[in-house]
């Protein structure tokens, strides 16, 4: 059963906030990112790339949580947990419009190096529960 986001949430979301993704590692333990982030209803993206320990930790395990803290108010956060769904279909427009949101330039611009990168991933969560102070 999916969990909706409230509207304060989704209009954090939709500005340049950070989230922090932590994702389950072989071993049981926590791995940790902050990462770029999209939303789309009331799902969250975010852009990965194939071989990065998160991706291989989501395709093992799809269990996920991210916390959404605005800069300006710390105090506030919102932990969102749920699944997670990779796909490399779209993998490369997502990050550019990621970046064009975050940096104002497309990743190629804000990331010369990014030729380099292994293929794309784009992580869709689908939240079943939200909890916080937004």
């Amino acid at each position: 059963m999916s969990a909706q986001l409230s509207e304060e949430l989704k209009a954090l979301l939709d500005t340049p906030v950070f989230i922090t993704v932590a994702t389950i590692q072989p071993d049981g333990s926590p791995q940790v990112s902050p990462v770029w982030v999209k939303r789309d209803g009331d799902d969250v993206l975010f852009s990965t790339t194939v071989g990065r320990r998160k991706e291989k930790n989501l395709r093992r395990d799809p269990r996920v949580s991210v916390v959404v803290q605005p800069t300006d108010n710390p105090y506030a956060y919102a932990e969102i947990r749920g699944t997670a769904d990779l796909t490399t279909e779209g993998g490369q427009e997502l990050i550019d419009e990621l970046s064009l949101k975050y940096t104002g330039k497309k990743y190629a611009e804000f990331n010369p190096r990014s030729a380099d990168d292994a293929e794309r991933v784009v992580v869709r969560i689908t939240p079943r529960k939200v909890v916080g102070r937004i």
